[in-house]
């Protein structure tokens, strides 16, 4: 076809929830009226005389009245594809077709209202995986970082950490792979830049130009047409304390994985307010995902930010929690399953979750051997049906690895925890 337009393509405009056809219609009885137009113009004498050629023989006629209706079917929805491609063309390059962008949009915009919780990669990577389902995806994202990139432009510039939050708007974007590129991009050198990301840098100007952090993520999250958005948990500019079983006081995130010692309790340095997005979208959602991530530098957090518990323990929707597949230094060291739903109740309420996620996967033992010497290994699973909890446990495959920072790491495999969440 003309300028290699598939047949697959144009057969999309027919798609339930397109809501192309009511137009469709419209233009099919224009066309019908046109007809009827030409032909009173053209006269009976002509019409009845091809009318007359055709019906001697009924194959013909039925083939010809067949072939042109069909190709009037198709040739309006070829006129729509090619009008909207050639609005379109004076958009950024695109890998889709029109038909497949409005049929992708129309169908995740009826997808169910998903709140997640969380930060670091963790989150990203369940974001990944969800919006192949839904663009009614909101990421209520920590931003107690203060190390790296994020925490010294914390530091220079007085603003809330970007990194996790420049994370989860690349994990939602449309065109992840180039974008995602550019935005992750690190200096290597160059004073004051090397080790900043581009992204964080361009957040920070974006908070400059628009005057408030909480309106720079969503005009990067339109640069980068994102499904759904990303809210920071809170714009209160606080920190973490820790206190350890070895009676030391830590303040800062960065700080926690460092020290020798379990922790005994984690709060803020200050109060913080709930953001009012996170606080309207907690009480739309259908359902609420808590994790993956680290349990007290990533997830907790959230869980310290005034009001955000109470709302999750009396929110309708189902709640899911997503435990880690593997332990993490400093801060869940020998933690199995259980352990990990145990750690939440100082800050909310286990029995408020319906379902708990447990990874049952292997992990080669190369790999294995090189996490156990950064002390790390798999998390136990020890959560049964009947737990003291009462949640339901679903319990798959879940591990992936992927390459972070140069090496392979293991995380959830998003498109399996995707389905598990979409499905419960």
């Amino acid at each position: 076809m003309h300028r290699g337009v598939k047949w697959s393509n144009l057969l999309k405009w027919f798609y339930p929830g397109m809501k192309v056809k009511r137009w469709l219609l419209l233009a099919g009885a224009s066309a019908v009226a046109l007809g009827i137009g030409i032909l009173l113009l053209v006269g009976q004498s002509t019409v009845s005389a091809l009318y007359r050629a055709l019906s001697d023989n009924l194959g013909l006629y039925y083939l010809v009245g067949s072939l042109l209706a069909l190709t009037g079917l198709f040739g309006i929805a070829w006129g729509l594809n090619e009008a909207a491609n050639s609005v379109l063309s004076t958009f950024p390059a695109r890998t889709e077709s029109t038909s497949d962008i409005i049929w992708k949009r129309r169908l995740l915009s009826r997808g169910p209202r998903v709140v997640t919780i969380g930060g670091g990669t963790g989150l990203s990577v369940l974001l990944r995986g969800l919006k192949r389902y839904t663009s009614n995806i909101t990421a209520i994202v920590t931003v107690m970082d203060d190390g790296g990139s994020s925490g010294r432009l914390r530091q220079d510039m007085g603003m809330l950490p970007p990194g996790d939050i420049r994370n989860c708007i690349i994990a939602l974007a449309d065109d992840e792979s180039s974008m995602g590129e550019v935005f992750q991009h690190r200096f290597r050198e160059g004073e004051g830049l090397a080790g900043h990301s581009l992204g964080n840098l361009f957040i920070a100007g974006m908070e400059q130009l628009q005057g408030g952090f909480d309106r720079a993520i969503e005009e990067t999250s339109k640069l980068l047409n994102i499904r759904g958005q990303v809210v920071p948990a809170t714009l209160t500019k606080t920190n973490l304390v820790a206190h350890l079983s070895n009676g030391e006081r830590v303040v800062g995130e960065s700080k926690l994985s460092e020290k020798k010692g379990a922790i005994l309790e984690i709060g803020l340095t200050e109060k913080a307010q709930l953001h009012p997005k996170a606080l309207q979208e907690l009480r739309k959602a259908d359902i609420i995902v808590l994790g993956p991530g680290s349990l007290y530098t990533s997830l907790i957090p959230n869980l310290l930010v005034e009001g955000m518990a109470e709302e999750i323990e009396e929110a309708e929707a189902t709640k899911i929690f997503v435990t880690n597949i593997m332990t993490e230094p400093g801060e869940t060291d020998g933690f199995s399953a259980r352990d990990h739903l145990e750690a939440l109740r100082p800050y909310l309420q286990p029995s408020c979750l319906d379902w708990s996620v447990v990874n049952v996967g292997e992990v080669e033992e190369e790999l294995l051997n090189r996490y156990a010497q950064e002390g790390a290994k798999l998390v136990e699973d020890d959560l049964g049906d009947d737990n003291e909890f009462g949640i339901r446990v679903v319990k798959r495959d879940l591990v992936r690895t992927m390459q972070l920072e140069g090496k392979r790491t293991i995380k959830h495999d998003f498109e399996q925890l995707a389905k598990i969440i979409i499905s419960h």
